[in-house]
């Protein structure tokens, strides 16, 4: 049995799996039985303990639980508040005005998240009643939200770039650095959309009543001056070697309570609310981690990735080429599962096809990034367009047609990358190794 045939048959059973509604985690481990006991001659028992063992004390993915926890506690924090009343007094005269709020919020509020739904939740829960309160169009509001929120998968501190650095064996730290430039042009290809609609379309953004004079708009952002604080001493410490990203976490946790506490609200209750949520979350990606190392592995045995590599190789596919296949793969498989199952899912089998074509694997994740962000504000399952939903409990298709044109954002983000690659590997290569 050849080859592509074998792993047919497996991504046929994952699929079914998945399909079922089996967790993925789960799914993860039947395949990766599945493959070692009727394709190959290890010892499955032996293999599945020390693959555990062995991914399941990873220092680097230390960082994970801490910074989820850390994105937790600012959720329940007075950040949102503070940094739309902060935000706004700026933009009263920028093209589209108080919309650049959803974007610059959501791009603050990733780098101290690192999730694409907090994003979304927090920022939306603030600037949706805000911004249809004061007659700004809801496709703009939603599209701009849903859009803007995906940064929490590339603003460092990411955790999906945790997960893919852990599964590929990449410098977390470099990854880190390595999402600040492609999450500044994205912020800036937003921004400049949403400017050149108001420019086309002057009616569609209202008017501001009153403007504030500078020492107003200061005395407005002063709340956001520890915020911003957090996330120079989180990131800089990490680029300039001061700290892992490990204890640049358990730094970011500290510092997050206290600035939390001394908003006001936040109190006992909510730190446990925020730890019992953190814990969840970082048990059920640990648990997919796990089961995505054990069919790493599985797969290594089979001796499928390699060959598969091998076999798609003799198509001489152009790296370029290849880019276009992965980038359709990857959003096709983006609209049924979240994007760290989709990362955990493929890197296994897709980064040795990368690898022989001479891509980067840093570069990679950056790009694989931008394209699970894709898939975040697509249909049938894309997260933010759930969570907006949640939120304004508007209809799951108007949002996925208000997010359409910063999908296209996207591709044009990932399309500028692979074009120049060095906006992705110019700071990685500036911190050395």
């Amino acid at each position: 049995m050849s080859d592509p045939v074998i792993f047919g048959i497996l991504l046929t059973l994952l699929l079914s799996l998945l399909a079922m509604g089996v967790w993925v985690a789960i799914s993860l481990f039947i395949m990766a039985l599945v493959a070692l006991v009727a394709f190959s001659n290890a010892p499955e028992g032996l293999v599945l303990a020390t693959s555990l063992w062995g991914h399941s004390h990873s220092w680097p993915l230390a960082a994970l639980p801490l910074f989820i926890l850390m994105g937790e506690i600012l959720l329940r924090s007075r950040l949102s508040e503070d940094m739309f009343s902060g935000l706004a007094p700026w933009l009263g005269r920028a093209p589209g005005r108080l919309l650049h709020v959803n974007i610059l919020g959501c791009a603050i509020f990733a780098a101290v998240s690192g999730s694409s739904a907090a994003t979304a939740a927090t920022i939306g829960r603030m600037s949706v009643p805000e911004l249809t309160a004061r007659g700004y169009p809801e496709k703009l509001i939603l599209g701009t939200l849903a859009g803007s929120a995906t940064l929490g998968l590339l603003i460092p501190p990411s955790i999906i770039l945790i997960v893919y650095g852990v599964a590929t064996e990449q410098s977390i730290a470099r990854l880190f650095v390595a999402g600040i430039l492609p999450g500044l042009m994205l912020v800036l290809l937003f921004g400049g959309y949403v400017a050149l609609r108001a420019v086309m379309n002057p009616e569609l953004i209202p008017k501001v009543d009153s403007q504030l004079n500078f020492r107003e708009k200061l005395s407005a952002s002063r709340r956001l001056i520890p915020v911003l604080l957090l996330i120079g001493g989180v990131i800089g410490s990490i680029y300039t070697g001061v700290a892992s990203p490990t204890d640049a976490a358990a730094i970011g946790v500290v510092l997050a309570t206290l600035l939390a506490a001394s908003t006001g609200g936040f109190g006992r209750v909510e730190f446990t609310d925020a730890l019992f949520s953190a814990t969840k979350t970082s048990c059920m990606i640990a648990f997919i981690l796990m089961g995505a190392a054990f069919l790493s592995i599985a797969m290594g045995f089979t001796g499928i990735p390699r060959n598969l590599a091998t076999w798609i190789g003799e198509f001489n596919l152009s790296p370029y080429a290849l880019l276009a296949v992965l980038t359709v793969f990857f959003v096709v498989l983006g609209c049924f599962l979240d994007g760290i199952s989709v990362v955990v899912l493929t890197t296994s089998i897709i980064l040795p096809m990368v690898q022989a074509a001479g891509i980067d694997p840093l570069w990679f994740g950056i790009y694989l990034v931008l394209v699970v962000e894709m898939s975040q504000i697509t249909p049938p399952v894309g997260f933010n367009l759930f969570v907006i939903q949640g939120l304004t409990g508007i209809n799951i298709l108007r949002v996925a047609g208000a997010a359409l044109p910063f999908f296209f954002l996207l591709m044009l983000g990932a399309l500028l990358i692979t074009i120049f690659p060095s906006i992705v590997t110019v700071l990685p290569n500036a911190m050395g190794n």
